[in-house]
């Protein structure tokens, strides 16, 4: 493990994100324990990207002076795996919130969805789901969400960079996704069903890459804080 100064120079560290835990929760726990390990009174850690609590996989971690290379980290393009739900709604796009609607899937073929596929290739409009941290006359959108008030998201350009999709355990259809900053993957798993003519939510979710770092490459929380010295 390194030493107080290295940390202190900046360091970043590929973890892979624990289910159920926000990516703040990790950034805490991680300041915390190498506060405690290295005796520093401060210590700049942030993430360069959000990961969903029901999302897995790989969260950057920078520390000491490498938190000055976040925005450069978070503008590089990310790759997840998951699971798309087909034949049903939920209002949180993922599985925070319950059903919400069902709807039929019998005339969706593997043809139809090779064929809704091209239409999410490339730069899209897309529109946020009212269940995330986006900022609405000041409150998180997820606040207002929660609290039963109307919003409007507005839509905005993200890019596909390449889409895969697998219907072989259907109604169920696994995927494998490229795509640049900013991309909500609840929102395509959303927008893929109505584009199918049913409804659809994102089932579950693994980040595998963003930029060259590789979540193979990352740790687990527990291997990180069993790393560093016991005080």
């Amino acid at each position: 493990m390194f030493s107080k100064a290295e940390i202190e120079a900046g360091q970043l560290f590929l973890i892979d994100k624990p289910l159920h835990w926000t990516s703040f929760d990790v950034v805490n726990k991680m300041r915390y324990a190498l506060r405690k390990a290295h005796g520093f009174k401060k210590l700049k850690v942030g993430h360069a990207g959000t990961l969903d609590p029901l999302a897995t996989g790989l969260l950057l971690i920078a520390v000491g002076r490498k938190t000055k290379s976040i925005n450069e980290l978070m503008g590089m393009d990310k790759t997840y795996t998951g699971e798309i739900f087909l034949g049903a709604t939920r209002p949180s796009y993922d599985m925070e919130t319950e059903v919400d609607k069902e709807y039929p899937v019998d005339h969706i073929t593997e043809e139809s969805i090779a064929a809704v596929k091209s239409q999410f290739l490339g730069e899209i409009d897309q529109v946020p789901p009212i269940f995330s941290a986006i900022k609405k006359a000041g409150k998180k959108a997820y606040e207002s969400a929660r609290e039963g008030e109307e919003i409007k998201m507005e839509a905005r350009k993200v890019r596909i960079e390449s889409l895969s999709l697998d219907a072989q355990h259907f109604p169920v259809i696994q995927f494998e996704v490229s795509c640049s900053k900013g991309t909500y993957i609840r929102s395509l798993a959303h927008d893929i069903g109505k584009a199918l003519n049913s409804g659809a939510y994102l089932k579950s979710l693994r980040r595998s890459s963003i930029g060259s770092f590789k979540v193979e490459e990352a740790l687990q929380l527990e291997e990180f804080l069993a790393s560093l010295p016991q005080s």
